[in-house]
């Protein structure tokens, strides 16, 4: 799918997890909703809320002004690819190893660190 500037609000949801190469599945319990409501929302049968926009903007490092109007860059900080899969395959996993992922790269930094001293 390409980006139009006219997608409505629903059609940038559909077109961010796209981007972000995720199922409806996965995209949905990445933000803790089921995927039915999320295939009800990008098929505009449901409305997307606040809730669900500040969901998408925490979970996945989207601008709130964009997924509202489309307008400016889509992410924070315009991700590279590797980020993107990074991000994508992070938000599949359980909580609890995610927790493990989040330790295992401080303790690669905390090595990092002690290198450079």
């Amino acid at each position: 799918m390409l980006y139009d500037m006219n997608m409505t609000i629903n059609k940038r949801i559909r077109y961010l997890r796209q981007t972000l190469e995720m199922s409806q599945v996965e995209f949905a319990k990445a933000i803790y909703i089921s995927n039915g409501y999320i295939a009800e929302i990008e098929c505009e049968h449901r409305r997307v809320n606040d809730r669900i926009i500040r969901l998408v903007s925490v979970t996945f490092g989207v601008r709130e002004k964009w997924i509202k109007t489309g307008e400016g860059d889509i992410f924070f900080n315009a991700p590279d690819e590797k980020l993107q899969r990074l991000t994508g395959l992070y938000s599949r996993l359980p909580p609890k190893f995610q927790d493990f992922i989040i330790q295992q790269i401080e303790q690669l930094l905390k090595v990092t660190d002690n290198k450079k001293s």
